[in-house]
């Protein structure tokens, strides 16, 4: 592992199960949550008691606290929920830089990742929102923009070389 470029850290990990909420308030939560500073926020379908389905609603916040209040708050003011679980975890991630490419429809950040050689990333990752942002405002199809901003992300690595 010491030739993999990882870093590693601890997670705090909150879990609730929601069984009784319309599901069309899970967007709003997980925009609120992140936008709280959630490190993620996911869902997940499970079974719960006397077989009735339901909803695992999982946020990731960093381990110093600073947004645990904040989360809590959300998690159970927005959802049916009366209880969230909470445990720590370590997590290991690719090392990430953000920059910004120019295309033909606009800036697009670009997130990249790095494995084993540090100076060259193994994989580019478009930021959505700025993709989902130029396709609308120039009317194109998303895909468009998010491969014009992969491919400006390439010939800049290849630039560099």
């Amino acid at each position: 592992m010491d030739k993999m470029n990882f870093i590693r850290d601890d997670v705090k990990v909150l879990e609730t199960a929601i069984d009784d909420m319309n599901p069309q308030i899970y967007p709003y939560i997980m925009e609120k949550l992140l936008a709280a500073g959630a490190l993620d926020v996911y869902l997940k379908p499970v079974i719960m008691k006397k077989g009735r389905p339901g909803v695992m609603l999982t946020v990731l916040i960093g381990d110093d606290d600073r947004n645990l209040a904040r989360i809590l708050e959300i998690i159970l003011a927005e959802t049916t929920s009366l209880g969230v679980r909470m445990h720590t975890e370590q997590r290991f991630c690719l090392r990430r830089e953000l920059f910004t490419v120019q295309t033909g429809y606009g800036p697009v950040r670009v997130k990249a990742a790095f494995t084993t050689d540090r100076e060259k990333p193994a994989r580019y990752v478009p930021e959505f929102e700025d993709c989902k942002a130029l396709a609308q405002e120039k009317n194109v199809p998303l895909r468009q923009v998010y491969n014009a901003a992969l491919l400006a992300a390439e010939q800049l690595s290849s630039e560099k070389k």
